[in-house]
């Protein structure tokens, strides 16, 4: 059953992606690995919706402000959510000290 999935995955993305402009190549390879890794249980779906929105859910206003002025807002608001978030179920958010860590090394991260 296996061996005829991944047949079938790789045909259907084959046709797919042959009828599609260069431009949206790269979007739809990307919607078919989240799709596969979250149906091998590898992601959740949550792991796929902060690749793809991040912090576009979060008010700048009730959040930490940024550190810096080379960051934009937007790109802040990113960094915030990605501290947030639990990877795959986690205990603990894997990229938690990273807005702590952009503080202290403004330099290095500029």
């Amino acid at each position: 059953m296996e061996i005829i999935i991944r047949y079938l995955t790789f045909h259907v993305y084959k046709y797919v992606n042959r009828g599609l402009f260069e431009r949206d190549k790269t979007s739809y390879i990307l919607v078919i690995v989240f799709k596969i890794l979250v149906t091998a249980g590898k992601i959740s779906n949550d792991d796929v919706g902060i690749f793809l929105k991040a912090g576009a859910d979060l008010d700048a206003r009730s959040e930490k402000a940024k550190p810096f002025n080379f960051i934009t807002e937007k790109a802040w608001l990113n960094i915030l959510a990605l501290s947030k978030h639990h990877f795959a179920k986690e205990s603990v958010p894997f990229f938690r000290e990273l807005p702590d860590s952009m503080a202290r090394n403004e330099t290095l991260w500029k």
